[in-house]
């Protein structure tokens, strides 16, 4: 566990962030987001909120486990809600929570009408007072800079009076997943009604609703109003409603978009790319980070920044359970692309001819074969099919 610990990566200038009496700060290093998580759930004093997509009975997982144990037993009010088809742990992993008073359930468990619905989402809530939210699930490959497999990704610490909204909203999704036979119809409306639509920070959500994703709609304003976007997209093959606004936005300001050059599922590679064509020829400039597998979602547009759970792929816009924070302040925003310049000075950009040069018959057809099991069918299951594009 000690190993775990020691001799962060990631030796880049803090960004932090004072808005709206809130304090941001970006968590880029693995080993820094879990010694920040520990301290948090070691120094609560209330309540220990967790939700996650991925969580692992590996040393990463048994060290929260037992952070948790601690916090409970301390008398704080401690509750886990998991996906049940993404976290793979033993059926007793929690027992000792449990048996301190704490609890934990599973989101959507993998049995059910309701199969194809994921709870993506990332979030820690510390005595209604500091939150955590970002990409980055527990796992040692998130969660140290050590791992030969680890991920790049964020989590993003808020401290201040915007940390209760999540806490509601937390609440609220808790509630509903714990009752017997929940209604597709109240998550709903629950994911409606915790959106926020005004303030320098909202917190928005989306799901399986019928009209109005309240996250994706956001977003889809944003990029209308922009002149500039910088997008950090670790699984990225949007609908072509989507993709037609990158276009106009590439055609009238200035676009780039990082994507994965590496991941533990080849078929996101290559439905990524098979999007490319369509960008490049409206000026949208495309880039492939290269030094290790990505999994971070940020977005950048003029002074408002998007960060959270979210891909920019059809499940995340139209059927996960997803949560952004969206911060609209000026300093912000201006440190987030010193950020994506960084990340950008390892990637690889795709220019037309290149895209052109690699673009075969056979690997368009594979391409456009993972776009449409990525979108249609689950990562998870495109994960076991080896679609790897050829490089």
């Amino acid at each position: 566990m000690s190993d775990l610990l020691e001799h962060p990566v990631v030796t880049a200038p803090a960004v932090t962030a004072e808005v709206a009496g809130n304090r941001l700060t970006l968590v880029e290093s693995g080993t820094e987001r879990l010694k920040l998580l520990l301290r948090l759930i070691d120094g609560a004093t209330r309540s220990v909120r967790l939700l996650f997509y991925m969580m692992d009975a590996d040393a990463v997982g048994e060290a929260v486990r037992d952070a948790l144990v601690r916090a409970a037993t301390r008398g704080c009010a401690v509750t886990v809600i998991l996906d049940g088809f993404g976290s793979d742990i033993p059926s007793d992993f929690f027992d000792p929570l449990k048996q301190a008073g704490g609890s934990s359930c599973l989101f959507n468990p993998r049995i059910g009408v309701r199969y194809l619905l994921r709870n993506h989402q990332k979030l820690v809530v510390i005595d209604d007072r500091e939150a955590i939210t970002g990409g980055a699930n527990l796992t040692v490959d998130y969660m140290s800079d050590q791992s030969p497999d680890r991920w790049r990704d964020l989590w993003l610490h808020v401290e201040g009076p915007a940390v209760r909204a999540a806490a509601r909203y937390y609440d609220a999704l808790h509630g509903w997943t714990v009752r017997t036979g929940p209604k597709l119809r109240e998550l709903r409306r629950l994911l409606h009604r915790h959106s926020q639509r005004k303030g320098a920070l909202q917190w928005q959500y989306t799901g399986p609703v019928r009209r109005g994703h309240p996250w994706t709609f956001g977003v889809a304003r944003d990029l209308a109003a922009a002149s500039s976007l910088d997008m950090i997209a670790a699984y990225f093959s949007p609908p072509f409603a989507m993709l037609r606004r990158l276009r106009r936005l590439g055609r009238r300001g200035q676009v780039r978009i990082i994507t994965a050059a590496r991941s533990d599922n080849n078929a996101t590679i290559g439905a990524a790319r098979h999007t490319y064509r369509g960008l490049l020829r409206h000026g949208v400039r495309m880039f492939e980070y290269q030094p290790e597998k990505l999994h971070t979602k940020l977005l950048v547009m003029d002074d408002v920044v998007h960060i959270g759970s979210a891909n920019f792929d059809f499940r995340s816009l139209y059927l996960n359970l997803e949560m952004m924070l969206r911060v609209e302040d000026a300093g912000f925003a201006a440190q987030l692309r010193d950020y994506f310049e960084r990340q950008l000075a390892e990637a690889q950009e795709i220019t037309p001819e290149l895209h052109r040069q690699r673009a075969n018959w056979w690997l368009k057809l594979k391409w456009a074969l993972s776009n449409f099991l990525v979108t249609a069918v689950d990562y998870t299951v495109t994960r076991r099919l080896n679609f790897g594009p050829e490089r």
